[in-house]
């Protein structure tokens, strides 16, 4: 029987996400986040802090990935939503996504355009709010 809490000298991802970044930012006017968990490091760009943080958390769960082969990587995203700027985002099929990359969506030309979820994250593509029908309290 596997033991699926094998220890690695690796962190595990949800280590990192516990930690606070330290943000730079860079000349052509990204953020990148640094996350250290001695003597591991990962790092993630995007236009904001926050992106640029849930980048590095990405990158920690790749990286993990490849100390254990058997972890599965989780994309940060729905497979299908709407982000806060009214873009429809869908999953492509797993068997098409090393050619097409990881999501779809329209363009402002309308055609049908791809991108791989560190673009996104570097884009910070953020799903919209839901409208939660709670009633204030």
């Amino acid at each position: 029987m596997m033991d699926f809490n094998e220890r690695s000298a690796y962190p595990h991802p949800d280590e990192f996400t516990v930690m606070r970044p330290e943000y730079t930012e860079l000349e052509d006017g990204y953020f990148q986040a640094t996350i250290t968990i001695t003597p591991f490091r990962v790092t993630g760009r995007s236009v904001t802090k926050a992106g640029a943080r849930r980048a590095a958390l990405y990158e920690a769960a790749k990286t993990y990935r490849s100390y254990h082969p058997s972890y599965r990587v989780e994309s940060p995203y729905p497979d299908e939503f709407v982000d806060q700027e009214g873009i429809h985002w869908r999953r492509v099929p797993e068997a098409q996504r090393e050619q097409l990359g990881d999501y779809v969506f329209i363009d402002e030309d309308g055609e049908e355009d791809y991108a791989d979820i560190e673009t996104m994250l570097m884009w910070d593509v953020r799903p919209a709010p839901v409208e939660a029908e709670e009633e204030d309290e």
